[in-house]
């Protein structure tokens, strides 16, 4: 056992730190290689990931903490939300750039509970929930103490609409459907349960953090997409990643509101501080000025044809692994995904010795409670044949499961 870091006593030289972080990161997992399905979404464009690094350095040190101070990066968090309530059809000023899906999801369960406790005077509102929407939902809950009901999926993996309406109760300030969920990649019958919502008075949220910067183009390509944004009469807010498909690096989401009215529940205001005036539009106070910028830089260079065209290698990459997957003998998978995700497993196969192998061969393939998973990015266009070949002879030629059990996050 190592013994426990403390400050050194005298600085260290740059190109020694440099030097052992260059070494320390060459553990971490390969992403650029194409061999992560999960995590980074690598966007397979140089000039693009040049631009972004750039801008982020320029933005390092910057604190957007007070706006008024930081002109430029108020404006570009302004065009952000702007630029993504336009795409998903809201107000241009009904939304605010967050560091990322949980915080996203966060904000929009604390403006449901309070809306829940002001306009309706709910004291202890319920969350409601399918049973595979993100677990960021619970962590809200946790935090901020309300009750969290899960409600199960149908056989097709997708929220079941009758066992949502049997859930609902004159308590529930929030009902949520994901657009896709994660573990499978399919989109929750968004109409359905917003109008069970609607009916009765109570906010829906998409949470569409994976969805939100693809399916409006995955709809452009002529592709599929049952409904799911503001379209949808019922839904009052949405969470959006944009350092997902969004192809910016991380710590830029959205989340957005059907109305100004519904976001200024968001908003924090303290007044009674010797400093002067508090105010926040999110749960963060600092807030690194770098992903705003980044986020700004990523959609304004890619624009409406760039992403049309990483949106079609994604779907065709996609097509290609499923149906290669299921060409495999003794595979399958195992939902009718509406994206680019997936999971798959075996009837047949001890599933974690196939990933056993996969993880020795420098594949990482995430692990679910019931098979394998797969997020497809523009750079996985590139190694296809590989991965269905590697893949292909660890179901053939494995040996028992070393045990590694399903994880999607950690704590140290």
């Amino acid at each position: 056992m190592t013994e426990p870091a403390r400050i050194p006593e005298h600085g260290r030289n740059a190109a020694e730190l440099l030097a052992t972080i260059e070494a320390r990161h060459a553990e971490d997992i390969d992403w650029r290689g194409g061999r992560a399905f999960s995590l980074v979404y690598n966007v397979d464009d140089h000039e693009h990931e040049e631009l972004i690094e750039q801008v982020g350095v320029r933005y390092l040190h910057d604190n957007a903490l007070n706006p008024f101070k930081y002109p430029s990066v108020l404006q570009m968090e302004l065009d952000v939300i702007a630029m993504a309530a336009n795409l998903l059809g809201t107000a241009p000023n009904a939304g605010a750039v967050s560091s990322g899906g949980t915080e996203s999801i966060f904000l929009a369960v604390q403006v449901a509970r309070d809306h829940a406790r002001r306009e309706r005077g709910i004291a202890e509102p319920q969350l409601l929930t399918p049973a595979t929407a993100h677990p960021a939902f619970a962590k809200a809950a946790k935090y901020l103490d309300i009750e969290h009901v899960l409600v199960p999926v149908g056989p097709d993996g997708r929220a079941d609409v009758a066992a949502t309406e049997a859930a609902i109760t004159e308590r529930t300030g929030l009902v949520v459907g994901s657009a896709p969920c994660y573990p499978y990649g399919v989109i929750d019958p968004i109409a359905e349960l917003a109008g069970l919502a609607a009916e009765r008075g109570i906010l829906f949220h998409t949470d569409a953090c994976l969805g939100g910067w693809l399916l409006p183009w995955w709809e452009r390509l002529g592709r599929e997409v049952p409904p799911w944004d503001f379209r949808v009469p019922g839904v009052t807010s949405i969470s959006a990643d944009v350092h997902k498909y969004g192809y910016t690096f991380k710590g830029a989401s959205v989340v957005l509101y059907r109305s100004r009215e519904l976001l200024q529940h968001q908003f924090f205001w303290y007044d009674d501080w010797p400093g002067g005036l508090y105010a926040s539009g999110t749960s963060a106070g600092t807030r690194s000025a770098a992903p705003i910028a980044g986020a700004w830089a990523a959609i304004n260079h890619l624009g409406q044809d760039g992403y049309l065209r990483l949106a079609e290698v994604v779907a065709a990459t996609t097509d290609r692994l499923r149906a290669g997957i299921d060409a495999i003998d003794g595979l399958r998978v195992t939902h009718d995904p509406d994206m680019s995700l997936f999971e798959f497993g075996s009837d047949t196969l001890d599933i974690g010795a196939v990933a056993d192998v996969m993880d020795d061969r420098g594949w990482n393939l995430d692990r679910q409670q019931g098979g394998l998973h797969l997020m497809i990015s523009p750079y996985h266009a590139h190694i296809v044949d590989r991965f269905l070949a590697d893949l292909a002879d660890a179901a053939a030629n494995h040996g028992e499961s070393r045990g590694v059990e399903a994880t999607y996050g950690g704590v140290v």
